[in-house]
């Protein structure tokens, strides 16, 4: 049997990704070193956002522009730190729901190359 489709079409579309951001969410919200990026957020807006992004890193139907990923995250002071806490919870919650190995790697990939839009550079380097 040949599965066909996207990433997104096999996962379940939106559907599923939106269950996987609410509980990649909610494990975000309990990790000391994250939580407080959240203490002022719209937490239904933000993962109807992060629910399009994630669905446009498995070949959903929804586009971001690195303009838009940049400006989002300026003001957030974002380190390395976290942003590799963050793809790391993303990965496991990913696992938990079932991905494949070589999938949930699709996942963080795309979301890696965005890190230099996100993350702000240390002084000097």
């Amino acid at each position: 049997m040949t599965v066909t489709g996207s990433m997104f079409e096999r996962y379940g579309g939106f559907a599923r990704v939106s269950k996987v951001v609410m509980a990649f969410y909610d494990r975000v919200l309990d990790s000391d070193r994250l939580w407080a990026y959240f203490e002022n957020v719209d937490m239904r807006r933000l993962i109807d956002h992060q629910t399009k992004f994630i669905a446009s890193t498995m070949g959903g139907p929804v586009a971001f522009t690195d303009e838009r990923l940049r400006e989002v995250h300026a003001h957030l002071g974002i380190d390395r730190g976290d942003f590799d806490e963050m793809t790391r919870i993303l990965a496991a919650t990913l696992e938990e729901f079932g991905f494949a190995p070589e999938d949930v790697a699709t996942v963080i990939r795309e979301i890696e190359a965005k890190a230099p839009l996100i993350v702000v550079p240390r002084p000097g380097g």
